[in-house]
Order: C-alpha cells, then structure tokens, then sequence
C-alpha cells in the first residue's frame, strides 16, 4: 500500500483500541488511508466496540471529523460504539464548537475508556 497509514490497532477482548500515530490529521490523502483502515475494522471484520486514542494528535482538519463521523455512522448501524480517549484540550474545544461532542463519549485516558467496555487492565 502507499504511503504507511500511522495508526497502531490493538484488541483488548471485544474491543479495539486504535492509536493514531500522527501528531497532525490534516493531510487529505492520510484520512483518506485512515478512514479506508477504521471503516474496514467495523466493516470487515465486525468490529463494534471501538477505541480511539488521541493523546498523540495535536491538529486534525475538518476532513478528520467526517472520517470520525462516518465511521461513527457505521458502528451505530451494527449496534456498535466509537469513544474517544486521551484527547487535548484545544481539540475538544474543536468538538464543542463543532456540536460532534454530543455524539462521542470521551475518556481522559485509555485504561478508563476499556474499563467503561467492562475490560480491567491492571497497570
């Protein structure tokens, strides 16, 4: 594939935790790679319960909230869930304005985000 698509997938039990390895979501082609890899996780393989680490992101484009939207769209279709984890500040003032943080619930970290999906990590 072209281009490495930055983000690190990881299952815990029944639920997927997906790090974004990128500091900045801005770039078209990226989100574009990205949201192919997310959709297929729910998509494909049947993922419904589903993590997103953004402790690493700093910046993220308008393009990024509709790939974080769609893929929202297609786990609420399957009866499946997308929260969002380890978010900074100045971004989730980017949710607020925008009104999307009505549709995600958000942890401060990823231990507590598995625990609210009933997995305990010890550590």
């Amino acid at each position: 594939m072209a281009g490495e698509v930055p983000l690190d997938i990881q299952t815990f039990k029944d639920t997927t935790v997906v790090n974004f390895g990128a500091t900045t979501i801005l770039d078209t082609q990226l989100i574009e790679r990205m949201s192919k890899e997310l959709y297929k996780l729910v998509d494909d393989f049947g993922r419904r319960k589903l993590i997103l680490d953004f402790a690493e992101v700093k910046f993220l484009s308008s393009s990024a909230l509709g790939m974080l939207l769609n893929l929202r769209k297609k786990a609420t279709a399957v009866k499946g869930q997308v929260v969002i984890c380890g978010m900074r500040t100045d971004l989730q003032k980017v949710f607020k304005i925008t009104r999307i943080d009505k549709l995600f619930d958000f942890y401060d970290s990823e231990e507590k985000a598995l625990n609210a999906f009933g997995i305990y990590t010890s550590g």
